[in-house]
């Protein structure tokens, strides 16, 4: 079930602007424990109509946290060994909108993309950090 994301923030890149929103989403069981949970970012360059979105998204998984909220912070994602961001940082995702251009991404596609967000935390770490981050355990 997706938490509505709150009004989108705006972020401009190399003179380009987008605006950017984050949700958290996962499904919730018969037992009323909840399961699959992914946070996700999404990107819209501006002005609409100029390109599609980009949503990159951090499933959880073997050795990584996507915590919804409290006991962890709202926004955290990383490897229960390694690298983290907060997504709710702009920092955050200029590196995370940096990293995934070197990879292939670019504003000016037409249809929406969905990446998956974990190859592209040690770089993103990485360049918040000022230096080398590390890999995925």
């Amino acid at each position: 079930m997706p938490r509505h994301p709150k009004k989108p923030r705006r972020l401009v890149v190399d003179g380009r602007a987008y605006l950017w929103t984050l949700s958290h989403s996962h499904r919730v069981l018969d037992n009323g424990r909840s399961a699959d949970c992914r946070q996700t970012l999404t990107l819209y360059p501006q002005p609409a109509g100029t390109g599609g979105s980009l949503r990159i998204v951090f499933a959880e998984g073997p050795g990584r946290y996507v915590p919804g909220g409290a006991p962890m912070g709202s926004g955290d994602v990383g490897y229960v060994r390694g690298d983290s961001l907060n997504l709710h940082e702009p920092g955050a995702v200029r590196a995370l909108l940096d990293a995934a251009s070197s990879r292939g991404w670019r504003p000016g596609q037409r249809q929406a993309a969905e990446v998956d967000g974990w190859p592209l935390l040690a770089a993103a770490a990485a360049a918040r950090a000022g230096g080398t981050g590390r890999q995925e355990p």
